[in-house]
């Protein structure tokens, strides 16, 4: 038996706890919520300045519940300049405070945006912080009406913001921006005064001009991760982001992107639901010769038309010659598949190929939604791929159709070692469900057997084949 539980006497062991170094209830402290450890603070005059050494503070303005919005954001304001004011020299034998990671969330607010700039600069200009994140939105979220204007506005108060307190924001390592407009040229400049940013997220923003496209040609900055969920423009060119690694966007638009200058780009992942108004685009277009480096690429067609064309393998191979991890993600359930093995010819060091099929009960039709149209392309003939270890599809079901697809990349993947099926995901949007499909999904071991032997019927492969 272990020992027994510890019982924790208040009068008796509160005064042990307060008689620690102030290092180990900092390490108390720092585990804590950053509202906990300030109320923890408030219980004893021993603990009351602990909460202003804490070198890790992330500080919400959606935690201070107000009447309105701008007095919340007053409160937060009030806070954060406490928690970030420069405490008295400390006493001697005990080192200075430093704050390693600050994160704050907050909106775009004229009156209280100069009081956090200054705090801010005053803690990241003594060169110790290491994390510093800001999440910055508009102030919609309080059920004013998302206008064009007021975005716009919104928009360009942020970037006086950017631009009074260029300190703190050439300390900033992460950067989340959410219902924002810009100038055509504004995301490029905030990328160049943000020195050490290398992750920067841009949720349901826009241009000023939505029919302009947004150039990012930033080739001394040291960005690594950019993301674009929703974000209204006509294109999105990378025209030069040399450090760039992880490109992720969910778009309205087709081609959602065109990459320049990228060479250490290996991941990217793009989604959208196709419009009637698109066609289907050539991935060609998007990648130039510089994105050799590319190992991963994930696509989503939100259930809507398959946005991609199949095009002659010299188009893509110098392309995806090192692609190793690929994910065709929520393709409509009647669209034929041959179609998706023309990546598996332009890319010969692929090793893990997802697909997952889907069809939401709930989903809703409009006159905007596309034709779901079928793509006609068979691989080629002597088409062998030598290095596909691991193929897993979600959404699998036992018609004739699906069997015949993975019989297919059976015969073309020659070194594929594993299978894996999986049925249909729940629909999160509803609580319809498909009982037919359900009922073909949870298949019992004897239709198991039967699915199997019908996959390897004639073929020679010892693929393993695992039914989830």
């Amino acid at each position: 038996m272990g020992p027994p539980p510890l019982k924790l006497n208040i009068g008796r062991d509160g005064d042990r706890i307060s008689a620690l170094h102030d290092d180990l209830l900092l390490g108390i402290l720092e585990r804590l919520d950053l509202r906990d450890a300030v109320r923890a603070g408030a219980l004893s005059a021993r603990w009351r300045h602990l909460p202003y050494r804490l070198s890790r503070l992330h500080l919400n303005a959606g935690h201070f519940h107000r009447a309105t919005l701008l007095e919340g954001m007053g409160a937060f304001k009030d806070a954060a300049c406490r928690l970030l004011s420069v405490c008295p020299p400390p006493a001697a034998g005990k080192s200075p405070r430093v704050i390693e990671t600050l994160a704050l969330t907050f909106c775009v607010s004229a009156p209280h945006l100069s009081f956090i700039g200054r705090a801010v600069e005053d803690v990241v200009s003594r060169g110790h912080t290491k994390c510093f994140q800001f999440d910055i939105c508009s102030r919609c979220k309080d059920g004013t009406r998302r206008t064009t204007q007021l975005l716009t506005e919104l928009g360009k108060q942020f970037m006086s913001f950017s631009s009074a307190y260029p300190v703190a924001f050439g300390w900033l390592t992460f950067l989340t921006l959410e219902d924002l407009a810009f100038g055509d040229s504004d995301v490029a400049d905030l990328i160049r005064g943000c020195d050490k940013l290398k992750d920067l997220k841009l949720r349901s923003c826009r241009l000023v001009d939505r029919h302009s496209a947004l150039k990012i040609d930033t080739p001394h900055a040291g960005l690594e991760n950019l993301w674009f969920i929703s974000f209204r423009c006509a294109l999105i060119e990378l025209i030069s982001v040399p450090k760039l690694r992880i490109f992720w966007c969910w778009s309205r638009k087709n081609p959602p992107v065109r990459c320049g200058y990228v060479p250490e780009l290996y991941k990217v992942e793009l989604g959208s639901r196709a419009k009637a108004s698109q066609v289907p685009f050539a991935l060609s277009e998007c990648f130039s010769r510089s994105a050799t480096n590319l190992s991963k690429l994930y696509l989503n067609f939100g259930s809507q038309m398959i946005w991609i064309k199949p095009e002659h393998p010299k188009e893509l191979t110098s392309i995806f010659n090192n692609l190793t991890s690929l994910a065709l993600f929520n393709i409509f359930s009647e669209c034929n598949l041959s179609w998706t093995l023309f990546i598996l010819e332009v890319a010969p060091a692929l090793q893990k190929f997802r697909l997952s099929r889907t069809q939401h009960p709930c989903a809703k039709v409009s006159e905007d939604n596309p034709e779901k149209t079928k793509i006609v392309w068979e691989p080629s003939k002597d088409l062998k791929h030598l290095n596909l270890k691991l193929f897993i599809m979600f959404g699998f079901e036992d018609e004739d159709k699906v069997t015949n697809y993975i019989r297919l990349v059976m015969e073309r993947a020659v070194g594929l070692k594993r299978i894996e099926l999986h049925g249909r995901s729940p629909c999160n949007g509803c609580d319809a469900i498909d009982l037919e499909s359900l009922r073909r999904s949870q298949a019992d071991e004897a239709s198991r057997h039967r699915i199997k032997e019908q996959l390897r019927h004639g073929s020679s492969s010892s693929v393993e084949i695992v039914i989830c």
